[in-house]
């Protein structure tokens, strides 16, 4: 098959979704990988150290697009590259449709095959998102550790605090891969951590990773409580292929003290928060009532060379899979395909677009 690795070309994206020791191992196995010029230069990967694992290099979009049947990249089609999709490419990439129904729409009219990271699954695993969302969480503590400073617009707080200074408050809603990140990087810091979960294995995790650490049930009056009093919040609640519940309020938001922190890391699927916009790391952060906000959709865009290895060596065995014939019995795919020639195939991608409309 004809594997094409396009440049990311969203806002500050520097990852790349194949390094290029994985695709040694799809040369190897007979198919030809062509990727587009300087696409793995933000990560480290020099266009050289592809063409050394024997990869064609070509020299802009269109002709990788021209050239190649199945295009694996990072994150959704956007502008010029939704023009250059063609009905017989099979895309394989994060897609957040669910959030995204202008994007479903284009999608569906160029008719093409579409199998989104976010929702290859594994029994209950989601083994493509689990390193993003690793990352994710680790980062929105360290985010979110720098937002309080005041001259970023925080309240001028050690988040974890120090000998006779009391220690910072976050709160994570959710402890799936994401919030279980958050929560472990936040309680490492000293930090006083409360975690919102309504699944009681994960709450029992939770519970053991620190005295410093309190997991409860999402009661809304605890909820309401909890998040007055932060100085962080985190929001971390996916549920697959659907649009993100909105747990959070403006009222909420609106009760968290001047300097307060909001961390979305869910705004991909739409968002938990309420007072939640998508924003880029250009301009990464936005006021709302004196309440900073950060809901960047490529997060772990800004940690490319961790990201695009950590990537990378989860989607290698998927990439091989779907250069085969009768990919669609494989469970894992099958459950990430979320269009078919055209056709919107994945239940909670159908309910979430019907909703929208």
């Amino acid at each position: 098959m004809r594997i094409g690795i396009p440049r990311e070309i969203k806002t500050l994206e520097g990852r790349v979704a194949l390094v290029p020791e994985a695709t040694v191992e799809l040369v190897q196995q007979g198919h030809e990988v062509f990727i587009e010029r300087a696409a793995g230069d933000p990560s480290g990967y020099p266009d050289a150290a592809y063409q050394a694992a024997g990869v064609t290099l070509l020299p802009d979009a269109r002709s990788l697009y021209d050239t190649v049947e199945l295009i694996v990249k990072v994150k959704e089609p956007i502008g010029p590259e939704l023009e250059l999709l063609r009905a017989d490419h099979l895309l394989f990439s994060f897609l957040h449709l669910a959030a995204e129904p202008k994007l479903a729409q284009c999608l569906m009219e160029i008719g093409l095959t579409a199998v989104a990271f976010e929702t290859v699954a594994v029994g209950d695993e989601l083994p493509l998102l689990i390193p993003m969302s690793d990352i994710a969480g680790r980062l929105s503590i360290q985010v979110g550790a720098t937002l309080l400073h005041r001259s970023q617009g925080g309240k001028g707080l050690l988040l974890g605090g120090l000998p006779g200074v009391s220690r910072g408050r976050v709160v994570v809603l959710g402890a799936g891969t994401a919030g279980r990140s958050a929560v472990a990087v936040a309680a490492a810091l000293g930090s006083e951590v409360i975690v919102f979960e309504r699944r009681r294995d994960r709450l029992a995790q939770m519970y053991h990773l620190g005295q410093n650490v309190t997991a409860l049930y999402p009661y809304q009056e605890k909820l309401k409580e909890a998040i007055a009093d932060a100085d962080l919040l985190i929001g971390a609640v996916l549920q697959a292929g659907a649009r993100t519940p909105r747990l959070v309020s403006a009222e909420m938001v609106r009760n968290m003290r001047p300097g307060s922190i909001v961390v979305d890391i869910s705004v991909d699927q739409g968002g938990c928060i309420e007072t939640t916009r998508p924003t880029t790391y250009i301009e990464p952060t936005y006021m709302w009532e004196e309440v900073v906000h950060f809901a960047v959709t490529n997060m772990p865009g800004a940690v490319p060379r961790s990201a695009s290895q950590a990537l990378s060596s989860a989607l290698l065995p998927y990439v091989l899979i779907l250069s085969q014939k009768g990919w669609e019995n494989h469970p894992a795919l099958a459950a990430g395909i979320n269009i078919k020639a055209g056709v919107v195939v994945h239940a909670a991608v159908q309910e979430s677009l019907a909703a929208s409309t």
